[in-house]
């Protein structure tokens, strides 16, 4: 089971799979834990170390981010509005 934790203090959502998605499967793990009718995917941006998908909740946009070496999941919001949805989006995706 994947634990969905909103962080009030770094303004984050932390997403802590039981196992991490691989590096080259993160954008099809990404999609499917982001799949439900209040999100809409914006798009997907891979770097060499961290992988970055957009996407919009309650018209605010998002980012879930995937950190490769230290394998780190988070969510953060783009902008303040963004930011105040946060712990609906967690409870949401609970």
């Amino acid at each position: 089971m994947t634990k969905i934790e909103y962080n009030h203090a770094h303004k984050c959502i932390v997403i802590s799979p039981l196992e991490a998605p691989h590096d080259e499967d993160f954008e099809l793990w990404s999609t499917l834990f982001l799949h439900a009718d209040e999100i809409t995917i914006i798009d997907y941006a891979q770097g060499a170390d961290r992988h970055q998908l957009r996407f919009s909740y309650q018209q605010q946009t998002f980012n879930l981010n995937f950190e490769h070496y230290s394998e780190s999941i988070w969510i953060n919001g783009e902008g303040h509005e963004a930011e105040h949805l946060l712990a609906a989006l967690a409870f949401y995706l609970s």
